[in-house]
C-alpha cells in the first residue's frame, strides 16, 4: 500500500474559489468557500487517480515538490 500526497492550489476569484492540482493535468474544480473548494479538489483528485488505476495508467510522481509517495498508510488532516 502506498500513500500519495498531491499539492493543490486554491485561488480566490471574484465570487468563488478555484482549485487545481498541478501534478494532474486538467484536474480543476471550484467552490463558494475555501472549505467547499478543498473538499471538491480532494474528490477531483481521488476521481482522477481512480480513473488512472481503472485504465492501467501510472500515477504521476513527478515533480517531487508537487507529489510525495509514502510506502505506508497515511492520514492527512487539514485545518
Amino acid at each position: 500500500m502506498k500513500s500519495y500526497l498531491f499539492k493543490v492550489i486554491i485561488e480566490q476569484d471574484e465570487n468563488a474559489y478555484h482549485a487545481y492540482c498541478p501534478a494532474l493535468k486538467g484536474c480543476h474544480t471550484w467552490g463558494y468557500t475555501q472549505q467547499e473548494t478543498l473538499k471538491n479538489i480532494k474528490e477531483a483528485v481521488e476521481a482522477y487517480i481512480m480513473s488512472l488505476i481503472k485504465h492501467d495508467e501510472e500515477i504521476p510522481v513527478e515533480p517531487k515538490e508537487q507529489v510525495q509517495v509514502l510506502l505506508e498508510p497515511l492520514v492527512a488532516i487539514t485545518v
